[in-house]
C-alpha cells in the first residue's frame, strides 16, 4: 500500500526532465521557462488545456478532523491525498483541524482542550498555521499525518515541501496571537456545521453533509468526486467503486473507535490509473 502511494507522490513531485530544476513543484507550470527547465513543458501545456476546458465548478471536499485522531489520519492519507493527486483539476480540499476539541476564554486568549491531549492541540495549531502561511500546506500536512510521529516530523516535512518556511517563523504563528485567532476561527467553523458534527473525520461535499455523502466519501471519495463533477469527466474518472476501512472518533469525549469495516484498500481502485 505504501509503495503505491510513494509511486503516486513521486510521479506528482519529481521533475520529468533535468535533475537541476531550480523551481519548487508548485511553480513548474508558472512560466514557459520554468516548465522547460524542469522538463515538464508538454505536461503543463496539457494541464492548462484541460483546465481551460472545465465547464463546471470543482467539487469542494471539506474535512473537519483532529491531527492525532487515527481515523482522521487514515482518511486524509489514504483517501483524500491520492484522490486529490489524481483529480485536483476538478476538486478542492478544505481542511479544518479542530474536530471534537473544546474552546474557552482565559483573559484575552482562547484556550483549547483536545480529545487526544495537549499534543493534538499542538498538532492542530501547527497545521492551522501552515494552512494560513503556505500554499504547500496540504502536502506538508500529508507528510506529517503519514509519519509515525506527527509532531516530530514537522521540520523534516517543511524541508521537503517548503524549505523557505523556517521553523522559527512557523513557531511565531503557533505561539502568537495569530495562531490563537486562527484556531478560534476553526472552532467557529466547526461549531457552525449543519447538521452539527457527531464524530471525526466529518466530511462535507460542496458544503453539505449527510450520512449518504459520508458513506460514499468513506467508501470511495475518488468515485464520489467523479460522479458529482458536472463538467466533462477527466481521463482519470471512471474507476470502479471499492470500499475503504473506516474508524470514527466520536464527539463528546468518548474517545472510542467505532464502525470499523475491514474492507478492500482504496489503492486497489487506483492501480490501473497510475500504472
Amino acid at each position: 500500500m505504501k509503495s503505491v502511494l510513494i509511486l503516486i507522490l513521486a510521479a506528482f513531485h519529481a521533475p520529468l526532465g533535468s535533475c537541476l530544476c531550480p523551481y519548487p513543484p508548485e511553480e513548474w507550470c508558472s512560466s514557459v521557462t520554468a516548465a522547460t527547465e524542469c522538463g515538464v513543458l508538454k505536461q503543463c501545456l496539457e494541464k492548462n488545456a484541460s483546465r481551460s476546458g472545465l465547464a463546471a465548478e470543482p467539487v469542494q471536499v471539506g474535512l473537519y478532523y483532529e491531527s492525532l485522531c487515527p481515523g482522521c489520519r487514515e482518511f486524509l492519507v489514504e483517501m483524500i491525498m491520492p484522490t486529490w493527486i489524481l483529480l485536483n483539476d476538478i476538486m478542492t480540499v478544505h481542511l479544518v483541524p479542530f474536530g471534537n476539541a473544546q474552546e474557552k476564554t482565559e483573559g484575552q486568549k482562547y484556550v483549547f482542550e483536545c480529545q487526544h491531549g495537549e499534543d493534538e492541540c499542538q498538532g492542530n495549531l501547527i497545521e492551522t498555521c501552515l494552512l494560513n502561511m503556505t500554499n504547500m500546506a496540504f502536502p506538508i500536512i500529508f507528510c506529517m499525518e503519514s509519519s509515525t510521529d506527527v509532531l516530530g516530523s514537522v521540520e523534516s516535512c517543511l524541508k521537503v515541501y517548503e524549505p523557505q518556511l523556517s521553523m522559527d517563523k512557523l513557531n511565531g504563528c503557533v505561539k502568537g496571537d495569530l495562531g490563537n485567532q486562527l484556531m478560534h476561527q476553526n472552532a467557529l467553523q466547526t461549531a457552525g456545521l449543519k447538521p452539527p458534527h457527531q464524530y471525526v473525520p466529518w466530511v462535507t461535499i460542496n458544503g453539505e453533509h449527510s450520512d449518504d455523502l459520508q458513506q460514499k466519501a468513506s467508501t470511495s471519495l475518488f468515485s464520489l468526486v467523479c460522479s458529482l463533477y458536472k463538467g466533462p469527466k477527466p481521463a482519470a474518472c471512471g474507476g470502479s467503486q471499492t470500499q475503504h476501512s473506516r474508524s470514527y472518533c466520536i464527539n463528546k469525549g468518548s474517545g472510542t473507535l467505532v464502525s470499523n469495516l475491514h474492507t478492500l484498500n482504496f489503492y486497489r481502485s487506483l492501480r490501473s490509473d497510475v500504472q
